[in-house]
C-alpha cells in the first residue's frame, strides 16, 4: 500500500513539474515574442519591392540591418501592391487593417498619383490621411514613423521618349508635400530621391525590368535610412 501511495506521488509530482515545465517554456516565448519589434511597412511597388527578391526589399534590408546592431526587429509586415495610388493604399488598409501596435512604419506612397497625373492638393489630403493612419499603427508615435521620399523613375531605361525633366519636377513637388506633412505631424524623413537619380548613369541601381530599383539601390536606401530609425527605436 505505501509502495502503491509514493508511486502515486511520484506521478503527480513529475505531472506537477512537466506541467511547469511548460508553463516556463510559454512564458519565455511569449517573452521572446514581446522583445521583438513589429514593423510595418506601407507603399506601393517600392516597398514590395517589383522585380526584386524577397530579401532585396528594402523593408527587408533594414529590418535585417538594425538587427545587426543590436535592435531585435521582427520581419516586416509589408501592405504594398505595384501600381497602388493613396487611395488604393488606403482602401487596402480599410479591408484588411494592420493590427497594431508597430514600433516602427513606414509610408512610401505617391508615384502612382504623379504617374497618373493627379493633382498635388488631392495628393496631399490623401497623404495626410495615411499619416495619420500611420501614426495610429504606431501606438499614437509619430516619432516613430518613417516617411520615405519618391524616387525619380524619370531617370530608368522606362522613361525613354517621355518629359524627363517634368517628370523630376512633379517627383520634387510631390516629395515637397511629404516632405511638409511629415515635418507638421512629427515624423521621421528620409530622402533618398537624390541618390534615385545616379541610376541615370548606372544601370546597377536598376532592376532587370528597366523601372524598378535594383537591390544595391534598396541597399543605398537602406544607409540612408538606418541612422533615422536607430535613433527612432533607440530613443
Amino acid at each position: 500500500m505505501m509502495t502503491m501511495l509514493a508511486s502515486i506521488l511520484s506521478i503527480g509530482l513529475a505531472l506537477f513539474l512537466g506541467h511547469m515545465a511548460a508553463g516556463s517554456n510559454t512564458m519565455s516565448t511569449t517573452a521572446s515574442d514581446t522583445d521583438t519589434l513589429r514593423y510595418l511597412a506601407l507603399g506601393d511597388s517600392y516597398t514590395i519591392g517589383e522585380s526584386v527578391t524577397h530579401d532585396e526589399r528594402w523593408p527587408v534590408q533594414l529590418a535585417a540591418e538594425l538587427r545587426t546592431h543590436g535592435i531585435p526587429c521582427g520581419e516586416p509586415e509589408i501592405v504594398a501592391r505595384t501600381g497602388w495610388t493613396t487611395d488604393e493604399l488606403s482602401a487596402a488598409l480599410d479591408s484588411a487593417p494592420p493590427r497594431g501596435p508597430f514600433a516602427l512604419v513606414s509610408l512610401l506612397i505617391g508615384v502612382n498619383n504623379q504617374y497618373r497625373g493627379r493633382d498635388t492638393d488631392n495628393y496631399r489630403m490623401e497623404f495626410r490621411a495615411l499619416l495619420r493612419r500611420a501614426v495610429g499603427y504606431a501606438d499614437g508615435k509619430a516619432r516613430h514613423v518613417l516617411v520615405v521620399s519618391i524616387p525619380d523613375w524619370g531617370v530608368t531605361p522606362f522613361a525613354a521618349g517621355r518629359d524627363r525633366e517634368r517628370i523630376a519636377r512633379e517627383i520634387d513637388a510631390f516629395n515637397l508635400i511629404n516632405h511638409e506633412e511629415a515635418l507638421s505631424a512629427g515624423a521621421g524623413y528620409v530622402d533618398i530621391t537624390p541618390g534615385s537619380r545616379h541610376a541615370a548613369n548606372n544601370r546597377g541601381l536598376v532592376a532587370k525590368d528597366g523601372l524598378h530599383p535594383s537591390g544595391t539601390m534598396y541597399r543605398a536606401w537602406v544607409e540612408a535610412a538606418l541612422p533615422v530609425v536607430r535613433g527612432m527605436l533607440e530613443r
